[in-house]
């Protein structure tokens, strides 16, 4: 009864105006049916899953720290309250190797050396040794001398000053007396320094005035510039035997060390 009851809704024979109809069933294959059902059940596990991805890959991003850039400063720890400092450079000097009426100069190269001791913030005491040797002019001669090797060397010490300074570099000022000897007489060969119109083997009275300018490179390591003023004082043995000074031109260009120690 039930059985013949759903065939009759499922295939009506006619309408319900009494009139005939010829309504075909609608019948819906089931393979169809599995198909949209599984593709429907893929893209909500695909949409799942490329939520989780985005998830995980957002926190990922989240988690990772950003790399820490640490800046590197060489000069960080420059200061200027050693107890010493030690400098060494390649050294020039124009000199006069005799008295008028010899006019040409003298260029010279070699080494300067520089020692300070610190005694307060700015004031210190520094010593200087400089060695320099070249040619120089001589004066007209019947012993066909010409260019003679010559050499002087600087000892002399007193008071400097720090002036203006920074974690880049200085400025200090310093004033020097001492002596200087003169070796004019080596490659004359035997013939007296009057000859030449030069002065003769002899240490004079020098002073040096001047400074540093300082380039730090580091807290200990520095580069540094020394212009200077060089003084020297010299006899003749001959003639008038006459005492001659002369105010000429240094520079020194080498590096500096400040010890560990402090004042």
């Amino acid at each position: 009864m039930v059985r013949a009851e759903a065939r009759t809704l499922l295939y009506p024979r006619c309408c319900p105006s009494g009139r005939s109809c010829k309504l075909k069933p609608m019948r819906l294959p089931v393979s169809w049916s599995l198909i949209f059902a599984a593709v429907a059940a893929f893209a909500l596990l695909s949409g799942h899953g490329r939520a989780q991805s985005t998830d995980v890959q957002s926190n990922a991003q989240q988690t990772i720290p950003a790399p820490v850039y640490v800046p590197l400063n060489p000069l960080s720890g420059v200061s200027y309250d050693n107890r010493y400092d030690l400098s060494l450079g390649g050294a020039y000097a124009h000199i006069k190797a005799g008295p008028p009426p010899l006019h040409e100069g003298s260029n010279l190269g070699g080494l300067d050396l520089n020692g300070s001791l610190w005694l307060a913030r700015r004031w210190g005491f520094e010593g200087t040794g400089r060695y320099v040797v070249g040619t120089s002019g001589a004066g007209v001669n019947s012993e066909n001398i010409e260019g003679p090797f010559i050499s002087e060397t600087f000892f002399a010490g007193g008071p400097e000053w720090l002036g203006p300074h920074n974690k880049h570099g200085a400025f200090i000022v310093h004033a020097m007396i001492g002596g200087a000897y003169g070796k004019f007489q080596q490659d004359l060969r035997g013939v007296p320094p009057s000859v030449v119109d030069f002065f003769p083997d002899q240490v004079g009275l020098a002073a040096v005035i001047g400074g540093h300018i300082d380039l730090n490179r580091s807290p200990r390591w520095v580069f540094r510039i020394t212009p200077d003023a060089l003084y020297t004082r010299y006899a003749i043995n001959y003639g008038n035997q006459a005492t001659y000074g002369y105010w000429n031109f240094g520079l020194s260009v080498g590096v500096e060390y400040k010890s560990k120690k402090k004042r």
